[in-house]
């Protein structure tokens, strides 16, 4: 939603700013076609060379993403580590063997099978399954553990980030793009110098046109998407960063409380709920 009333503005002010100026419209939508045309299909054609097609898929996923709302919020990570906990206390009670099915089968178990039905939350149920079967079956180091979690999150900020950099690259190609349309309505109107004045100012403005549009689509459209995008694969990484705070803790020997405070520690400030609010979903939890 937000993405679409940003668009409106955008066009708002540069449209209002033009009528201010007494802008000849006509001009502006009779050349917008072929500038946009050859702008807009040469980025799709660069984007197309230089992306191969996992890149691509995941350029056209991201972008239909940014407009829904954020993953992230105070509840979301409320509803996190209340699965946690509930995974932490049954370790305590019945022991690292108890989790074997939960985590070989999450979307199966009572205390994944929640969370797990939200293919938004794959990336957080395969981590938190991943590292504890580690834990359950490999005698290793608190350290070893640490930078194993580590390079899963490094590896999937990375791979998060690669729509949203190979967006932006796109971007900075439409000023030149727009370059290439404004010297080909030139090349045109060398061939109207015979014209009269009005003939040749209407094909320059024209020509004009592209260069406008090359910069608008870049800093006005293309730039933030990649900008949405980024902050959108930075949101998964804080999720991961928060289960790994978590997961080391009690992995380290810390009870349950002190390990789930971990994790709240770790949460952005924005979403961060308090103790108490932690508190209270934990034992609504142990409720159902």
């Amino acid at each position: 939603m937000f993405v679409i009333i940003g668009v409106v503005i955008v066009l708002g002010a540069v449209g209002l700013g033009f009528f201010f100026e007494k802008g000849n419209f006509s001009l502006l939508f009779s050349a917008a076609p072929a500038e946009m045309l050859i702008i807009f299909g040469g980025a799709f054609g660069s984007l197309v060379i230089s992306s191969p097609k996992e890149v691509l898929g995941q350029v056209f996923k991201s972008l239909f993403a940014i407009l829904g709302s954020m993953k992230t919020s105070k509840g979301y990570y409320l509803e996190m580590l209340t699965v946690l906990s509930m995974l932490f206390m049954k370790i305590r009670r019945e022991g690292l063997v108890a989790i074997e099915k939960d985590i070989e089968h999450p979307t199966e178990s009572p205390i994944f099978s929640a969370f797990a039905k939200n293919k938004n939350n794959a990336a957080v149920v395969c981590f938190v399954c991943d590292t504890m079967r580690i834990f359950s079956t490999v005698n290793i180091e608190q350290h070893e553990f640490d930078n194993i979690m580590d390079s899963d999150i490094e590896a999937s900020a990375h791979e998060a980030l690669i729509a949203a950099h190979t967006m932006n690259k796109t971007a900075d190609a439409l000023p030149g793009l727009g370059i290439v349309a404004a010297v080909l309505g030139v090349v045109i109107t060398m061939g109207k110098l015979n014209e009269p004045p009005e003939v040749l100012g209407h094909s320059i403005g024209a020509a004009l046109v592209g260069t406008m549009l090359g910069v608008l689509g870049c800093y006005g459209f293309l730039g933030p998407m990649a900008a949405n995008m980024e902050h959108r694969a930075k949101e998964v990484e804080a999720t991961l960063l928060v289960v790994k705070a978590a997961l080391g803790a009690f992995v380290g020997g810390n009870p349950p409380p002190v390990a789930l405070e971990a994790g709240r520690r770790a949460i952005p400030t924005g979403h961060r709920p308090t103790f108490e609010e932690l508190e209270e979903a934990i034992k609504a939890s142990k409720g159902k």
